[in-house]
């Protein structure tokens, strides 16, 4: 199991990435070569399997172990008005989990993914971000720790999701801290706030980022200051999930967000990753723009959960089954050029 003794071995990891194994890449791209069809006729499914392959070092990839661990947390910053639902919100969807009555349930049993639920200290809320850091060092490292521990070695696909009232609003400060931009840009209507509400989680990213933003000096301290518990979670699943040569289905815009800070520090921690879909959310588009991933899905969902990365997960799962179980030309007696 990965574990972050302190934050400078968590800088020390995302500083040094490991990378894809194009041997396997290689091996798997001849594969398609010879499989009866044109090449290049099943389009992105086929770049998955490559994909698949260089991060599970196998020629023929698959999607027998797949995880999807949602992370909770609460946040001070939902005592301004920034989300359309209570805080106590947080824990009443955290029983619907476990009780498998959620979405996250009902569309990870249909892609065959485990579930993990871990509720990260729901009864002590984040601070306010907008007048004091999130959280103290200890309460980072212990978050990140608690999603790197998700990160398994022998899983084939890691779905990351999240649960946590209010938590658009600092996913808004992270992306602006990360790639710039006015408040409004990144903060969208999540749980569906009003007018006014918008302009409440604008307001409250400004604040956010006019006190955070000049000490915001590495990815650590990024997270630490304008995240949560459940963000540093995610944000320690991916990095942990990469050292492992994991690939990680990226979900919604909190799933995306979490990334930033990273992103911003060694823009390579992607490269594991894909983007399950481009969500609702108004600054989702955005990000995945300036994190150079392009989702598989246009679906207009903003539920998060992982619900997102749970259904983009049946197009893994298809590209591997396409990849591993077609004829080769040979083998079907079907003239093919080589």
């Amino acid at each position: 199991m990965i574990r972050f003794v302190d934050r400078a071995a968590f800088a020390a990891a995302l500083a040094e990435l490991p990378a894809l194994d194009a041997g396997a890449a290689a091996a798997a791209a001849e594969r398609q070569r010879v499989l009866t069809k044109p090449a290049g006729s099943l389009g992105r499914l086929e770049e998955i399997a490559l994909f698949m392959a260089g991060w599970q070092r196998r020629e023929r990839p698959r999607a027998e172990r797949i995880r999807a661990a949602i992370f909770a947390g609460n946040h001070g910053v939902a005592a301004r008005g920034v989300s359309a639902f209570p805080a106590e919100v947080t824990a009443q969807m955290v029983a619907n989990f476990r009780d498998g009555g959620a979405a996250i349930n009902a569309l990870a049993q249909a892609c065959g993914a485990e579930l993990a639920v871990v509720a990260l200290d729901l009864e002590r809320p984040t601070g306010d971000i907008c007048v004091e850091a999130a959280m103290s060092e200890a309460d980072c490292l212990s978050a990140i720790n608690a999603g790197a521990a998700a990160a398994e070695e022998g899983l084939d696909l890691l779905l990351p999701g999240e649960m946590g009232i209010a938590n658009s609003t600092p996913a808004a400060a992270l992306c602006a801290q990360a790639f710039g931009g006015a408040a409004a840009h990144w903060v969208g209507r999540g749980t569906g706030v009003d007018g006014e509400g918008l302009a409440r989680k604008a307001d409250a990213v400004s604040l956010a980022l006019a006190l955070h933003g000049a000490h915001c000096a590495d990815a650590f301290e990024t997270l630490r200051r304008l995240g949560g518990r459940e963000i540093a979670a995610l944000a320690g699943a991916v990095l942990a999930a990469r050292m492992l040569r994991v690939p990680v289905m990226l979900d919604g815009f909190i799933g995306c967000a979490a990334v930033a800070p990273l992103a911003k520090d060694n823009p390579a921690i992607v490269d594991h990753c894909m983007a399950a879909h481009m969500s609702a959310e108004a600054g989702h588009e955005r990000l995945l723009a300036a994190l150079a991933l392009e989702p598989l899905l246009r679906l207009d969902m903003r539920l998060g959960e992982g619900s997102g990365a749970a259904v983009a997960a049946q197009i893994v799962r298809s590209a591997l089954a396409a990849h591993g179980g077609m004829a080769s030309f040979a083998e079907a007696a079907v003239a093919g050029a080589l």
